[in-house]
């Protein structure tokens, strides 16, 4: 059974369930909590960034979006994390990075909360 949609894309469901598989489902469940308060942090900062911090909240954007499997973010932020890299920071628009985390979030919830196909 494939997802059929797009949204399906934005979250690598392999390596959501891999990570569960390697800590647990308590461990799992932890994790998840851990991250979208950490994330949620971050997000909230970047709608007031200037750029000072970009480079370095896009890189901790990055490897979370990766551990946990926000497929599509992890490349939004890597493309942005290069941009501020290159001194370009003032080019970037954050406002489709930060819909994506919205609507990566709200996919990866209610992924969490239909019933696997294993």
């Amino acid at each position: 059974m494939g997802n059929g949609s797009g949204v399906g894309l934005m979250i690598d469901w392999d390596r959501v369930s891999d990570l569960r598989s390697e800590i647990g489902e308590e461990g799992f469940t932890e994790v998840i909590a851990l991250f979208l308060e950490e994330t949620d942090e971050v997000i909230a900062r970047l709608t007031g960034t200037s750029g000072g911090h970009l480079g370095s909240d896009l890189h901790f954007l990055k490897g979370s979006a990766l551990n946990l499997g926000f497929r599509e973010l992890a490349a939004l932020c890597q493309e942005g994390e290069r941009h501020c890299n290159a001194g370009q920071a003032g080019i970037m628009d954050l406002a489709p990075l930060l819909q994506l985390y919205r609507d990566s979030k709200a996919a990866f919830e209610t992924g969490l909360r239909q019933p696997s196909a294993a």
